[in-house]
Formats: structure tokens, C-alpha cells, sequence
């Protein structure tokens, strides 16, 4: 078996967004699309290694976010089958839900930041539910419910790896420094604490989080994941118990990130794409409205 990370060089920033190439036995699996807007990169990073799209028969998305899943629909109309959790699956088949809460946010700029979300033929869709076993070119992925980030969030394991996703945070190479990828509407605290404990309980030897690439070091990334996670939803709580207005929570949270890149002897480049990947004001907004829905 051999893995192959695939920079989808989102924005033009690399390191920001992969999809994860596993070829087994029986030939490859895709992990992960990207979306609509890198789908030209990725199809790049495939003939790299020898694969047209027609060569692809098998896709696993961690869950339906557009960073992840955008481009799932255009590879099931080629043929290939998805393979995603159970109350994401109707989201491909149908995208129009997806597409409306994502122009809420991000308006004009769908085009450049998504490009298409087509929709998936039913018949390539397989629903997912905990501990199903995918069982696909000589290999076996097991999907772990691993909510927190979303509720529709499966890690993929592999043997002894596991694609993360977003259960795992956000880690871009050249640095050790972690983030908390928080939007709105399914964040909760309880939930992914409760991932995070599935995840250290797993005899492994690495990670592959969505953002970015292999992590080997996992548990030592997973207590500062943790930390952090908490650290962030305290950080907007007493703001908003304060009494401060969205708008100056985010300025805050922004600049408590930015101090945490400074200790950390980030460069300038490398904040823009943790930014790229993870924009600051969706996490206080899903952490805003994590503890609201607490009140």
C-alpha cells in the first residue's frame, strides 16, 4: 500500500488543503476531493502518478463540508462511488441545502472560493454508519463517527493511519502549531472531546488531518488540539458574558491567534494559509452559537 498527499493548492496557497491518494492491491482510492475550485489540481496530482479520473472508482469524503466533499458530485457523475456518512449523504445527492447556507456566508464569492457543487447520483452514494467496514481495491477503511467538528464527521482507519479530516485539527507543515476549525452549526465541546478520546484509544502510527498532511507525532498533537479547544470556547465565553458584541469577539479571538503565531515563530506566509484554511470568525461564530444553544 502506498499514501500520497495531494496539495490542492488552494487560493494558490499550498499545504492548505489535501486529498490523500491510497493505492492497494486492486488499485487506487481517492480520500477527499477538495472543492469544485481546485478540481483541475487535483486532476493534475493524479496524472502525476499515473491516474486519470476514469481510473478512480472509489471515494471517501470525511464528511460534506466544501472543503472536503465540493468536487464529490462531479466524480460521481464520472462513475465513481462515494462513500460518506449517512446524514451528509442526502446533501450530495441533493446539494441545493449546502449551496444556500454556503452563499449566506460567503455570497459573491462561491465561484472563486468553491467553484461547481454538482449534484450525486443517488446510485453512487453509500451511506455510512459507525464501524462500517469499506472494503474497496484490497483495502479496509473503517468509519469512526467522530462528531464534534460536525456531526456528520467520519475519521477513516486505515490498519494503523487514520484520515482525520477535521477531528484533529488544523496543522500546516514548517510548524508545530495547531488550530480548532469551529464553524457554526454543529461545534460542541462535549462531542469532540469525546472524539478526541476514540482517537488516542486507537493503537496508531499517524494522522492524516484534511489541513495538512501526515502527522506522525499524533497524541503529542492531539493534547495540544484539546487544550486549545477548550482554551478557545473559554476565551469567546467570558467575552460573551461580558457583553461584547460579535464583531469585537472576533477582533480579539483574531488577535489571540495571531499573538499564539508570533510565540510560535510563525511567518507571515504560513499565518495566511492557517487563515486560508480556517478562517477565525467562522469559529467564533460556531463557538458563539455552541454556547448560546447552552443558555
Amino acid at each position: 500500500m502506498e499514501i500520497y498527499t495531494l496539495d490542492l493548492d488552494y487560493q494558490n496557497r499550498p499545504n492548505t488543503i489535501a486529498a490523500y491518494l491510497v493505492v492497494g492491491p486492486g488499485g487506487p482510492v481517492l480520500v477527499e476531493t477538495g472543492p469544485g475550485s481546485t478540481l483541475a489540481t487535483l486532476r493534475q496530482r493524479l496524472a502525476e502518478h499515473g491516474y486519470s479520473p476514469a481510473d478512480i472508482g472509489h471515494l471517501l469524503v470525511t464528511h460534506i463540508h466544501l472543503d472536503h466533499a465540493g468536487a464529490a458530485g462531479w466524480w460521481a457523475q464520472q462513475g465513481t462511488e462515494v462513500y460518506v456518512h449517512h446524514v451528509g449523504a442526502p446533501h450530495l445527492i441533493d446539494p441545493s441545502k449546502l449551496i444556500a447556507s454556503a452563499t449566506r456566508i460567503y455570497g459573491d464569492q462561491m465561484e472563486r472560493l468553491w467553484g461547481d457543487i454538482l449534484p450525486a447520483p443517488a446510485g453512487r452514494v453509500h451511506s455510512l454508519y459507525d464501524a462500517d467496514i469499506v472494503e474497496v481495491c484490497g483495502l479496509a477503511f473503517t468509519a469512526l463517527d467522530t462528531p464534534g467538528h460536525a456531526t456528520h464527521h467520519h475519521v477513516f482507519r486505515l490498519g494503523d493511519i487514520a484520515f482525520a479530516g477535521d477531528a484533529a485539527g488544523i496543522h500546516i507543515p514548517g510548524v508545530a502549531f495547531v488550530d480548532i476549525p469551529a464553524p457554526p452549526p454543529e461545534f460542541s465541546l462535549e462531542s469532540w472531546q469525546q472524539t478526541v478520546d476514540r482517537l488516542l484509544s486507537l493503537p496508531l502510527a499517524a494522522i492524516y488531518p484534511t489541513h495538512f498532511g501526515r502527522v506522525d507525532n499524533w497524541r503529542e498533537h492531539l493534547a495540544t488540539f484539546v487544550a486549545l479547544m477548550w482554551d478557545a470556547a473559554e476565551f469567546v465565553r467570558v467575552r460573551l458574558e461580558a457583553g461584547l458584541e460579535r464583531d469585537e469577539i472576533v477582533q480579539q479571538y483574531v488577535a489571540w491567534h495571531l499573538e499564539r503565531a508570533r510565540a510560535a515563530d510563525m511567518p507571515d506566509t504560513l499565518i495566511q494559509r492557517y487563515e486560508t484554511a480556517n478562517p477565525h470568525y467562522m469559529s467564533v461564530d460556531g463557538i458563539i452559537r455552541y454556547w448560546r444553544k447552552r443558555s
